[in-house]
């Protein structure tokens, strides 16, 4: 039997190791995707007030703190029973549209980019952004125009680009100023031809990577996301819906009070993230995918012009739901196109410009749950809290998590695929990294389960002598 370390998993988010285990043979017996870091934010959330949760957090991730601002926001208002004002909530869209585009736009062009353009082969110190600067230079920058608007809308709306405060139990602390929606309305056309072009051609050149189409976590799973009663796809509000393999709905319109009849956990050993599957079919069995090719995969419409156009291209590849997460990359561009629309809507009404943007109010209940689709997926925040607003109990349910069962077995899948154990290629290690940065993890924001994990120290002195080693497993 040998052993096949990949560590660290690079170009993704966070901190990882994949180990493959190969037999005699040469062939793949099994393989494991580990999660090395523990955050645990849902223990010492408790004790803290209430209020303190959507910046709190937010602390978990520096790419997508937005996400957890609006679904803590969202648990917040429930334990002040509080409608917030229309112009709060379409606020709180503004700026979550904007966290879509910056990061889409990092996974795509900084993290799979080299991937795509210099070739999953290449070698690995030519196989990245910055040798994709003098390779690519167009791309590079249209990838860096994209996410720096991102990132720029983010800062003007919350005062920083990363961990703004502006996103508050019952609505949000200022309103928008007129010449800031105007500087932003300016750049959107401009970057809508620039996420349609890059997406014009992906389409074009993805008939190059017909294996890693075949072989990239491309097996049957259950698949999750937001929609309204509609079937229209949802980022901020509306309910979950899960369809099977075949696109069959399975269960709809599921209420976020009602997530733990329908979600369910697992707890492994070897790894710092927890493992959802759908309850009803019990764990391995009720798999799921969430995040892009998830939501697309649910979705009936997405509600602007020339997304929905590309919806229906997308839901042409195959018959049912689309099931290679190769193509999350897809359909990672085609919400970055649609955020773009949804903003430019957005921003061109004058409501956008109200100043009632927040309800006031103390705690009304001792119970909130808050569900808002990531960048990755979605994200359910669960707080209860006593009567002074303490919070007693956080469950947070990560869209990274929600992937990991699925994660797991399709580095399986690409292992078996292209290692033969008598001729191990850095292409074929790659590979097995890549299936991982189709879903695009963010491991800094999954990590939250407590428990033993092996763990191999090393006290090392000044000459590189090792004079202690211990070892838990």
């Amino acid at each position: 039997m040998q052993k096949i370390t990949i560590n660290p998993v690079t170009r993704i988010e966070g901190h990882a190791k994949i180990t493959i285990y190969v037999d005699d043979e040469g062939n793949v017996s099994d393989s494991k995707f580990h999660v090395t870091q523990l955050r645990g934010f849902e223990k010492f959330c408790e004790g803290r007030p209430y209020t303190e949760m959507p910046s709190l957090t937010a602390r978990t991730c520096g790419i997508c703190p937005v996400s957890h601002l609006i679904t803590a926001s969202k648990a917040c208002d429930e334990i002040l029973a509080v409608s917030i004002p229309k112009t709060a909530k379409n606020l709180r869209r503004v700026i979550h549209l904007a966290q879509m585009v910056q990061s889409h736009a990092l996974s795509f062009f900084y993290l799979s980019s080299p991937d795509f353009l210099l070739g999953m082969d290449s070698e690995p110190s030519q196989r990245n952004i910055f040798n994709l600067m003098k390779t690519h230079p167009d791309v590079v920058a249209d990838g860096v125009k994209l996410r720096s608007f991102g990132q720029k809308v983010i800062e003007k709306l919350a005062g920083k680009r990363i961990h703004g405060g502006w996103i508050v139990p019952g609505g949000v602390s200022h309103k928008l100023e007129r010449e800031t929606r105007d500087d932003i309305l300016s750049q959107i056309p401009e970057l809508i031809k620039i996420a349609k072009k890059h997406l014009d051609n992906f389409k074009r050149e993805s008939s190059k990577f017909t294996q890693e189409i075949q072989s990239f976590a491309n097996f049957p799973t259950l698949f999750m996301g937001l929609v309204d009663e509609s079937g229209k796809l949802k980022f901020y509000d509306g309910k979950l819906r899960v369809v099977d393999s075949t696109g069959k709905i399975v269960k709809d319109q599921i209420e976020g009070k009602d997530y733990q009849k329908y979600i369910s956990e697992q707890v492994e050993s070897d790894t710092y993230l927890k493992s959802p599957y759908y309850k009803p079919l019990g764990y391995e069995k009720g798999m799921y995918r969430v995040g892009t090719l998830a939501r697309l995969n649910v979705a009936d419409s997405l509600g602007t012009a020339l997304a929905d156009d590309e919806l229906a291209e997308f839901k042409a590849i195959e018959r049912g739901a689309v099931s290679s997460s190769f193509y999350y990359h897809q359909a990672r561009l085609i919400e970055l196109l649609f955020s773009l629309e949804k903003l430019q809507k957005l921003l061109s009404s004058n409501e956008i410009l109200d100043s009632h943007i927040r309800a006031r109010a103390e705690v009304n209940r001792l119970e909130g749950i808050g569900l808002a689709e990531a960048p990755r997926g979605t994200l359910i925040h669960h707080y209860k809290v006593d009567e002074q607003g303490l919070v007693n109990y956080a469950n947070l349910i990560i869209a990274t998590g929600n992937n990991n069962l699925a994660m797991n077995k399709g580095v399986k899948q690409v292992a078996s695929h292209f290692i033969n154990g008598k001729e191990i290629t850095e292409g074929a290690l790659n590979r097995v990294e890549a299936v991982i940065r189709a879903f695009d993890p963010c491991l800094s924001c999954s990590t939250h389960a407590i428990g033993k994990m092996p763990l191999d120290i090393s006290l090392v002195d000044s000459k590189g002598k090792i004079i202690d080693k211990k070892l838990r497993s």
